[in-house]
């Protein structure tokens, strides 16, 4: 067979490299002039590795992924640091990355809350049972369950920082996902997550499988003779197709899908995201942390804040020191209007919370990447608004973040469902 993929992110190529590997010609179109989708990154002359434009790890729980890289050979350049996440109670920073730091945690308070804690941790943990937690909320489920304290420190800011307005209608289902699937230890690739997309391109490209980086596909037809790709003013007809952007995109793409199936794409809720890179001359967290959850409800600006540099050495780059600084929006927030200092001002007084040594001298260089597709929202019963990957149009096939529910986006579940994509292609 003849076969398109729409989409070089992870996904796409995990579903080119088993196509390929069965006997089939592939051709992965890819709009940007780089491989890695939302998981690709960036490098200054000075770095030895590359940092992602939106932030990435991988949990050791991450069986998909560390399949394939067994199956591409790099398994020797995975590494899995322990760095230390903290969480934020009353102007002060604890660490949170292990059942007895979240015990000793202050803002539980003593008693009944941090047995209450523990007992929902615990429950989540070895329940499998997803579907019966997706016909309730995640605001009323943990309300009723962890109670009113636990809640709204620990949860609550989560759900906030994730999801913006919607937080009240994501449901449990998404959250059971989040914690059974999560380790504290996390690993990343040796050059970054961008060396290991190139790495993976390459080994397509030895494979036989063409890349078209820079090349925006314009429309997706059905024909007599099969289904077409409209790239660049020029039409190439194919056996079948996967395309693996956002819904949005599917649906601008292939407008002769039918209604329903088109209604099921466009009424899809996601969250978009804005992370700013910066570059600094000092370390900003003297205690080494890495992750730090913010809760909005205390001032902070954005939902999170990591200092890259202290998760893998700042000699990979040149000694500088690398911290994020991100959030999930909503459609039409302001921060995507912002330029980058704009944004900067907005975001300076937080790492002087963080440091108060602190000083705007201390950056270097600002980097900003916005998406308006980072985040799908899991609603009540989700799992029946799933778009089926193979879609109602004989050959054309769909996959993307937003089916890999119950499970939370990441390039291990963009390879699983890439996958299975495949799979399905093939028969």
């Amino acid at each position: 067979m003849k076969i398109a993929i729409i989409g070089a992110g992870y996904g796409g190529m995990a579903a080119a490299w088993d196509l390929k590997r069965a006997g089939h010609e592939v051709t992965i179109f890819e709009s940007a002039d780089f491989v890695g989708g939302l998981a690709s990154g960036f490098k200054e002359p000075h770095w030895d590795w590359s940092v992602e434009k939106f932030y990435h790890h991988w949990f050791q729980t991450d069986s998909e992924m560390m399949s394939l890289i067994r199956e591409l050979d790099l398994d020797d350049k995975v590494i899995f640091p322990r760095p230390l996440t903290v969480m934020y109670h009353e102007g002060k920073f604890y660490p949170f990355d292990s059942i007895l730091k979240a015990l000793l945690f202050p803002g539980l308070g003593f008693g009944l809350d941090k047995i209450r804690f523990g007992f929902v941790g615990l429950f989540l943990r070895l329940t499998n049972n997803w579907k019966a937690l997706e016909t309730v909320t995640a605001d009323s489920w943990m309300m009723k369950w962890a109670g009113k304290n636990v809640y709204e420190k620990m949860w609550k800011p989560l759900l906030i920082g994730k999801f913006g307005p919607f937080y009240r209608d994501v449901n449990m289902a998404w959250m059971w996902a989040r914690i059974k699937a999560r380790t504290t230890r996390l690993g990343t690739f040796e050059g970054g997550f961008q060396r290991f997309a190139d790495l993976f391109a390459d080994r397509l490209r030895d494979w036989g499988v063409e890349i078209r980086l820079g090349v925006k596909v314009e429309s997706i037809k059905r024909e007599q003779a099969g289904l077409s790709v409209r790239s660049d003013g020029k039409t190439e007809s194919f056996d079948k197709i996967l395309v693996t952007t956002s819904p949005n995109l599917m649906a601008k793409l292939s407008p002769d899908l039918p209604e329903n199936y088109l209604k099921g794409l466009l009424e899809l809720k996601s969250m978009g995201a804005v992370v700013m890179v910066l570059s600094l001359k000092e370390q900003l967290s003297k205690d080494g942390y890495y992750w730090f959850n913010l809760p909005k409800e205390a001032g902070f600006p954005m939902l999170a804040l990591v200092e890259h540099t202290n998760f893998v050495p700042p000699e990979h780059f040149g000694g500088d020191r690398i911290v994020y600084a991100g959030d999930y929006l909503e459609a039409g927030h302001e921060y995507f209007s912002l330029s980058d200092e704009q944004l900067l001002e907005v975001y300076l007084p937080a790492f002087e919370r963080i440091n108060p040594e602190f000083k705007r001298d201390w950056v270097k260089k600002v980097w900003v990447f916005k998406t308006n597709y980072a985040q799908p929202v899991p609603l009540v019963n989700h799992s029946k608004n799933i778009p089926a990957i193979q879609t109602p149009i004989d050959g054309l096939y769909f996959a993307s973040m937003s089916q890999v529910y119950p499970w939370d986006r990441g390039t291990n579940f963009a390879v699983e469902i890439g996958r299975r994509a495949a799979r399905l292609m093939l028969g």
